[in-house]
């Protein structure tokens, strides 16, 4: 190969190059990214963003001191302290269900075997339905543990698992919030 035939093929891939670029820019220009919890469109066609369909889910009362826990958590980070909205365009059943463990025992004397530390099951389940066409829009189940010393004093036994507890439902709804907002942002 002659250096004219080598510079004419070197050009030749030079422009297969270029329009390889091209072509590649046009089509990461199509695609877009925003954040989750934004509050301006998606598109647009969609009228409004994550932050505003969560703020419109009214969540049912539950039954149990650490369901309102997580409760209280959701209404707090879908309105950002507001409180729930009066009309809803969406409803939110909301069940949670507990499981405290002892997970060790240790030997505190010759003859008793006492648990010294425990841990605390959330388990949240939830079902978001569009009240006009009674559609259920998402759906699931999230868990989440929480461990905890098992002190000797009764009372401060029973602090330390209410604490855990506490930190689950922190948790568990932080959890929710995302697979919520998960799961509206594709609809």
């Amino acid at each position: 190969m002659s250096l004219p035939e080598a510079r004419k093929s070197n050009g030749s891939l030079r422009a297969v190059a270029r329009v390889a670029l091209l072509s590649s820019i046009v089509l990461a220009s199509a695609c877009t990214v925003r954040p989750l919890y934004s509050d301006g469109p998606a598109s647009a066609g969609v009228e409004a963003g994550t932050a505003t369909q969560l703020a419109s889910i009214n969540i049912k009362p539950v039954n149990t001191r650490y369901g309102q826990e997580v409760r209280n958590h959701l209404i707090f980070m879908f309105n950002g302290g507001a409180g729930q909205p009066a009309t809803a365009p969406y409803s939110m059943d909301l069940s949670v269900a507990s499981l405290t463990e002892s997970s060790l025992l240790a030997q505190v004397t010759s003859k008793d075997d006492e648990p010294t530390a425990g841990t605390v099951t959330l388990t949240g389940t939830y079902a978001v339905t569009d009240i006009k066409t009674a559609k259920v829009v998402a759906s699931g189940r999230r868990s989440v543990t929480s461990s905890y010393d098992r002190p000797r004093q009764e009372y401060a036994n029973m602090r330390a698992q209410r604490d855990a507890e506490n930190r689950a439902a922190r948790e568990l709804a932080e959890l929710l919030r995302l697979a919520i907002a998960q799961e509206m942002t594709k609809r």
